[in-house]
């Protein structure tokens, strides 16, 4: 096995692992971050999807009870019921569109160029939805994952698919888009990671079904790689996230998407860096 193919797989997973779940585009970064590492190819792409599931484990590991104790109460609870109703509701929207649209968008929109305009296009999203959320009067309208309506879902399950746009960012479509809906910062951030569970798990293995006749055994140790790399650097995240959100707005974010991507323009224009396409 190629040592110099592992490191590559490592890095890519925790490119993954620490992207995925901030308003930052883990697809932006991946996309980045393989044209440096000429790790690229159709093989990759697929790579780049499948160690999603990395980081879906580490979300299930720090939910944990909230998703072990809707398991358990499905049956005979409507709360737990409503709760998976809506998980469900809000993931439909993205899995309709894709399969209409997901082989356009990945021939088309999947180049530096592009996530680096989205990172900048969003990152001045969150300083207006931020300045607004500031300047509400009232508090949040939903304050717990449990007292969203199956409409909230929906309307958030359709933000979700501006994240189709690579560079865009799935958490930060979710996030955002849930405050401006309503819901607070900490329901909206909940929620977004509760979604990401069937929409990642989804994705991946339709990706790996897809073009399974790319991948065999022989790949087997690298993609183990990347989901290991992936669920460490995931879980080590999200526990900094929620503590994080707690005190803090996600300006910050807003700022580095600015700023990186402006960077990516001007090596790009300069041809101090090839961004590959």
């Amino acid at each position: 096995m190629d040592v110099v193919l592992l490191v590559k797989a490592a890095i890519m997973g925790v490119v993954e692992g620490l992207t995925e779940f901030l308003p930052i585009s883990s697809t932006g970064h991946l996309i980045l971050a393989g044209s440096l590492l000429g790790f690229d190819d159709a093989k990759a792409k697929v790579f780049d999807i499948a160690i999603q599931t990395g980081a879906i484990f580490a979300v299930v590991l720090v939910y944990w009870e909230k998703i072990r104790s809707t398991v358990v109460a499905l049956p005979h609870q409507w709360r737990a019921q409503r709760f998976a109703l809506n998980v469900a509701m809000a993931f439909t929207p993205a899995v309709v569109l894709g399969l209409l649209f997901g082989k356009a968008i990945k021939a088309y929109l999947f180049t530096p160029t592009v996530v680096a305009s989205t990172f900048i296009i969003g990152g001045f999203i969150i300083l207006w939805a931020e300045a607004r959320h500031a300047k509400a009067e009232t508090a949040p309208r939903v304050v717990d994952v449990d007292q969203m309506s199956g409409l909230d879902a929906l309307k958030v399950g359709l933000v979700q698919c501006f994240a189709m746009i690579p560079g865009t960012s799935r958490s930060g479509a979710t996030i955002i888009g849930g405050m401006l809906l309503g819901l607070s910062r900490k329901t909206a951030t909940d929620f977004s990671f509760y979604l990401a569970i069937p929409t990642l798990i989804g994705a991946g293995a339709y990706s790996l079904y897809k073009e399974r006749a790319l991948l065999s055994m022989a790949d087997a140790p690298v993609f183990a790689v990347g989901l290991v790399f992936a669920f460490l650097s995931a879980w080590l995240c999200i526990r900094w996230l929620l503590r994080y959100i707690a005190s803090h707005s996600f300006v910050g974010f807003a700022y580095y998407r600015i700023a990186f991507g402006i960077l990516i323009l001007v090596t790009a224009h300069f041809g101090w860096v090839t961004w590959a396409d």
